[in-house]
């Protein structure tokens, strides 16, 4: 510990005492420039679906995503992230759906990026809104396990990634983890001349019961069953093999990196940041969002208030950007329009 002062010649209290001097020390500031708005989108015209498990958050069809992005826009919110609500006539064992060039997902980017330009335009890749068992890769049929395939997963995100670099879309975000995902999506974009575009690996993902109104919102849950991910996402008892994770996705070639979920893991979001320094994001998980809307529904938190403070700890963790369903309500609080 550094050498520090007594009382009273050191009084800690003195900058707390105004508000000019508690600005002048404050150490993390939020801005808009950190937030990423994530979208659920399906098809259709016209289509506003609440989902009933994240109060505030919906589904919405391309036309009101419009609107939606708009006012992202318009408060300079930087980037959407884009979920699609696949129907369950395009789910299938293979995933098939995933890579079609005509897909929701290609449509959406094509329609955002022709209207705004500006907008960065961040798609998920991985297969569970696809595959017709809820998991994020591929299985074979013969195994009583249903163990997810490595190396015949890989093939499939890469058609995947390629194909919504093709439409637009400015990031990829491989969130399946797979081993070698990330190196085999870069050389399927490289081969295509996709140079410029950006991954954003989901790098230090953990099988966690905090995403459980996501599932909800994009349809997989029922899919998915009594089935788990602890085969492929993180154990949540470690953080060693989290910086493991980080540092072979920024040998494979990613340009951004991810911790989900979020609160429950600053102290993962701070290694990253402090041992590997590189453009580290957060994931506010539906699970973290929908406790604070209940909370302060139930009027137990100022929602105004914690949902800020929530936000403003990503930043003392190290986050560089945060993806939060909170991305347009707080950036109309930090813009004095709430």
């Amino acid at each position: 510990m550094r050498p520090t002062g007594i009382f009273p010649a050191t009084r800690m209290r003195r900058m707390r005492r105004d508000e000019f001097s508690r600005r002048l020390m404050r150490e993390s500031r939020l801005s808009t420039d950190d937030l990423i708005y994530p979208v659920f989108v399906l098809e259709g015209n016209n289509i506003t679906q609440a989902v009933p498990s994240m109060p505030g958050v919906s589904r919405v069809s391309l036309d009101n995503l419009l609107r939606v992005a708009e006012e992202a826009v318009s408060l300079g919110v930087p980037a959407l992230a884009l979920f699609p609500v696949i129907e369950a006539s395009g789910k299938t064992p293979g995933a098939e759906e995933a890579w079609n060039p005509d897909g929701l997902v290609p449509r959406v980017v094509q329609a955002l990026k022709a209207r705004f330009p500006e907008l960065g335009v961040i798609t998920d890749v991985a297969l569970d809104p696809y595959t017709s068992h809820g998991q994020d890769g591929l299985i074979d049929p013969e195994d009583p396990r249903g163990y997810v395939l490595n190396d015949e997963t890989l093939e499939a995100l890469a058609k995947q990634a390629l194909c919504h670099a093709q439409a637009g879309a400015d990031v990829v975000a491989p969130s399946d983890m797979m081993d070698g995902r990330v190196a085999r999506i870069r050389a399927e974009l490289d081969g295509d001349g996709r140079i410029y575009t950006r991954i954003l690996a989901y790098a230090a993902k953990y099988a966690s019961s905090f995403y459980g109104p996501f599932r909800d919102a994009v349809g997989s849950a029922g899919n998915l069953g009594k089935g788990n991910k602890y085969t492929y996402q993180m154990d949540p008892a470690n953080s060693d093999e989290a910086i493991r994770e980080v540092a072979l996705d920024i040998a494979e070639g990613a340009d951004m990196f991810m911790v989900k979920p979020g609160m429950p893991y600053l102290d993962i979001v701070r290694r990253v940041k402090a041992e590997l320094q590189v453009p580290t994001y957060v994931y506010q998980v539906s699970g973290e969002y929908a406790m604070l809307q209940a909370a302060a529904a139930n009027g137990w938190l100022s929602h105004e208030a914690c949902m800020m403070e929530s936000l403003l700890a990503f930043k003392r963790a190290g986050a560089d950007g945060i993806l939060t369903y909170y991305a347009l309500e707080a950036a109309r609080v930090l813009k004095g329009q709430a």
